[in-house]
């Protein structure tokens, strides 16, 4: 398995609530296709460096994971589809 780290931007009028409940499905994503989660980092709401869908603000949380190389595609095709996903970014991490 290789190591990737994805970020994601969620829209901060979500609430605290929604919030969670969207990190919880992504992370359920990647269960689902056999990755493994090593760390959640959840940043918390930042200001954007440009407004994306009238929005100036987001939700920030880094994930760590281990998967399969093919498997991160679905995993990016699932965070495009999302509605309270304002960007995302998954990238392979050298060890």
């Amino acid at each position: 398995m290789s190591s990737y780290e994805c970020v994601f931007i969620l829209r901060a009028d979500l609430g605290e609530e929604a919030s969670e409940e969207a990190i919880q499905r992504v992370l359920g994503q990647i269960a689902d296709f056999g990755g493994t989660v090593e760390n959640v980092d959840r940043w918390g709401k930042r200001r954007l460096a440009y407004e994306i869908d009238d929005q100036r603000e987001g939700v920030y949380t880094v994930l760590r994971l281990h998967a399969q190389p093919g498997q991160t595609a679905e995993l990016e095709r699932n965070l495009k589809l999302a509605g309270d996903v304002l960007r995302y970014l998954v990238v392979k991490v050298e060890t």
